[in-house]
């Protein structure tokens, strides 16, 4: 039943004014809708990232959004040229250069948005 549905993601935000200029500013997205609510978002394709506000903003330590990309280089150097800043790991089975991790899927990149929340950039393999 749901594997033909379009999905979304649902992403905190503790100042929603704040994650709503960072989003423009910093991924170049525009508002699709503002509701009471939040600010809803499209990507470019039928899947849409609603921005909320809530105190539990930033607490999440996992990834809450992936972006499937053609080239991450590309998309890395675009996004640090707009003051993104991509995180760093040094782990067991997770060890990123200049940014990106490697794996059997692809590869990957990620980032922390104004309100903690982490997201991702993903080259699949």
């Amino acid at each position: 039943m749901l594997e033909s549905c379009v999905t979304y993601s649902v992403l905190p935000a503790s100042d929603l004014q704040r994650a709503t200029a960072w989003y423009r500013d910093k991924l170049e997205l525009e508002p699709e809708q503002t509701q009471d609510q939040g600010v809803l978002y499209g990507t470019g394709s039928e899947a849409k990232i609603f921005l909320y506000e809530t105190p539990n903003a930033g607490t999440a330590q996992n990834t809450a959004m992936c972006w499937l990309v053609d080239d991450i280089e590309a998309a890395l150097a675009h996004l640090r040229g707009r003051g993104v800043v991509f995180e760093d790991y040094d782990f067991p089975g997770l060890h990123t250069e200049n940014g990106i991790a490697e794996d059997d899927m692809g590869r990957s990149a990620w980032f922390r948005d104004s309100e903690g929340n982490y997201l991702c950039l993903t080259q699949p393999a």
